[in-house]
């Protein structure tokens, strides 16, 4: 949990860093005018990711077996598949799909929804995403899909990203019945995200195999990067932190990533889409979303000119 005046400076180094290396002198850090629809709709792509990641992983079957009228003709993911999981996690990881699938209903019958993006789970996707946090390419390629560590791991920054993005939504919606959906669905990417951090935080010393890195460290250098990703600061920390920047600077456990005050952090649309198509711009698809996401505000990043 991060002390505002112990990392001011770094924090204004690694925005300046970041933005010179993803050429983006000024990221966009404020916020947008949206309506509630557009904004509600544009978490629906991450809760079409999280469906789609959770329910082929667990039950080697997608979001169109359970409710195929949900992806409004959009396309099947890329290359999700039935992972190796431990019975406990297999048995989270289904439920946490079946939860995505409620998500989704709730946000097409308060909005309409927007078509599936094509999504890309790929294990190839996912090793060139964690070659790139950890700063070398790990060989062999990191698989999500080999086992429930992997899996989690893989995991991390999913349910997280809704989380950030529904708290950096919730103040900006005017009706009743939105703000009521959003509640909703942050309370539930939030104990998801609770749980997949509990799990690895359980784990956090063993090295994940044949890597020689621990658990903890993966987490680190994911949260790292998606910081540098996203840009604007400080939004995710790992499992595991110094002293200064866990709760009240007394611990030096993070289960729960947050700020100086123990509220969650928030980030904006476009910091989403920095790091979920692993570009650094929300101008430039890629990673997850090869074509970009869907919906008015994702278009609009889209198609500036």
């Amino acid at each position: 949990m991060a002390s505002p005046r112990l990392l001011c400076a770094f924090l204004f180094i690694l925005t300046l860093e970041v933005s010179l290396v993803m050429g983006a002198p000024t990221p966009d850090c404020g916020p947008i005018q949206a309506s509630d629809t557009d904004r509600i709709q544009f978490a629906e792509n991450l809760e079409f990711l999280e469906a789609e990641f959770f329910l082929r992983a667990a039950t080697g079957r997608g979001l169109d077996y359970y409710e195929p009228s949900f992806a409004k003709g959009g396309p099947p993911p890329i290359g999700a598949k039935k992972a190796n999981l431990d019975l406990l996690v297999g048995r989270i990881i289904e439920e946490f799909g079946y939860e995505e699938i409620g998500h989704l209903r709730a946000i097409i019958r308060t909005t309409g929804g927007i078509q599936r993006p094509l999504l890309n789970l790929n294990a190839q996707n996912f090793a060139n995403y964690f070659d790139q946090a950890v700063g070398y390419k790990l060989i062999p390629p990191f698989d999500p899909y080999a086992n429930s560590i992997n899996f989690l791991l893989a995991s991390y920054t999913i349910p997280y990203l809704g989380l950030v993005g529904y708290v950096g939504t919730i103040p900006f919606l005017t009706g009743n019945t939105s703000r009521s959906l959003v509640a909703g669905l942050l309370g539930v990417e939030a104990g998801q995200d609770a749980v997949i951090r509990t799990l690895l935080y359980e784990r956090g010393d063993l090295l994940v195999l044949p890597y020689k890195i621990t658990v903890n460290e993966f987490t680190n250098r994911l949260s790292e990067y998606g910081n540098k990703l996203g840009m604007c600061g400080i939004k995710d920390e790992g499992l595991k932190v110094p002293l200064y920047l866990g709760a009240e600077n007394r611990t030096n456990s993070n289960i729960l990533s947050a700020d100086a005050n123990s509220l969650s952090y928030a980030r904006t649309p476009a910091g989403i889409l920095r790091i979920v198509y692993g570009t650094g711009s929300e101008y430039k698809p890629g990673g997850l979303f090869p074509n970009g996401a869907n919906g008015n505000i994702a278009q609009r990043y889209l198609h500036k000119p």
